[in-house]
């Protein structure tokens, strides 16, 4: 996963806590999206832990997963059509 920039601090509204990797877990089980936690186990299991980097790109992409699931604009992108998309992206490079 990539990690993405953390909008948390600027975001209204509810924001559930991920301070610590137990209220990341808790917050992937709870707002995530499905298999997220999972996901999240598999991905943790796997890089060193040694590794601050990683185990910070790691958990704030997964930081992101759940900020998104409370981003109107956010889900209604996720829930746009391929065909959407490409035709867009077809009218963007048309344009230039």
């Amino acid at each position: 996963m990539t990690a993405q920039p953390d909008h948390s601090a600027s975001r209204p509204g509810f924001t559930p806590p991920m301070g610590t990797l137990s209220d990341l877990r808790e917050a992937l089980g709870n707002w995530g999206f499905p298999g997220d936690l999972r996901r999240f186990e598999e991905e943790l299991d796997a890089i060193d832990l040694d590794d601050l980097a990683a185990v910070r790109e790691l958990t704030q992409a997964y930081r992101h997963r759940v900020l998104l699931r409370y981003d109107p604009q956010g889900m209604a992108a996720l829930a746009r059509s391929t065909e959407d998309v490409t035709d867009e992206l077809r009218r963007k490079l048309a344009d230039r």
